[in-house]
């Protein structure tokens, strides 16, 4: 993540504009629906990677009543805050401060990771590297759901994407790649099943499966 990337999501002001843009963006909520669609059957334990305000661990922790733990970690201390304060009182929910761009360490075997718009902060390389560390976390037939904001084939189909969501232009920290690179690199790490489940313009829901054998 870069240093200009790091302030924004410092800033208050930045994060509550960001927050009130997207609660009430419907391609957001379709992709969330699909989210949960696709969630292994019975779960226990959750690792949320840049998990914002808290809204995809509390989609998970609603839609899989088995689930035990989630850690959901994120660098954003306005985001951790108000993860911090959906949770409280849940003593399922562990949220940490983290970085995407360091190595995920100190985190048990998981059933299920997910992620909410937030990989594409990291560069493609590390993307790939995070893709595999999250290979490594899984239990064998474990799943990995990433939704997630991705680079649209042509200029002027992201321009339109934008003007979509309500923004004049991207965030300087974001670094979008398209979806066929990201399922490749999921498939070159070792994910199986790979695949973009859901798309809506910028929007896609991409998942893998970490082989049973």
């Amino acid at each position: 993540m870069t240093e200009h990337a790091e302030h924004s999501w410092s800033d208050p002001a930045h994060v509550e504009e960001y927050l009130d843009r997207m609660d009430h963006l419907a391609p957001r909520a379709q992709g969330e629906a699909a989210l949960a669609e696709l969630l292994p059957a019975d779960p226990r334990l959750v690792l949320d990677l840049g998990c914002g305000d808290g809204r995809v661990s509390a989609l998970v922790l609603a839609a899989r009543p088995s689930i035990e733990q989630v850690v959901a970690v994120d660098i954003s201390p306005p985001m951790l805050a108000h993860a911090r304060e959906r949770f409280a009182g849940d003593r399922r929910v562990e949220v940490r401060e983290g970085d995407l761009e360091a190595p995920v360490v100190g985190i048990g075997p998981r059933d299920l990771v997910v992620s909410g718009f937030a990989i594409h902060h990291v560069t493609d390389e590390r993307k790939q590297t995070l893709f595999a560390e999250v290979l490594d976390l899984l239990e064998p037939g474990g799943t990995f759901a990433n939704l997630e904001v991705v680079a649209s084939p042509t200029p002027a189909l992201h321009a339109t994407f934008l003007e979509a969501i309500g923004r004049a232009h991207d965030d300087p920290g974001d670094v979008l790649a398209p979806v066929d690179r990201q399922l490749e690199w999921l498939r070159d790490v070792g994910f199986g099943e790979v695949d973009c489940l859901w798309k809506w313009r910028g929007f896609a829901l991409l998942v893998g499966q970490k082989p049973t054998a």
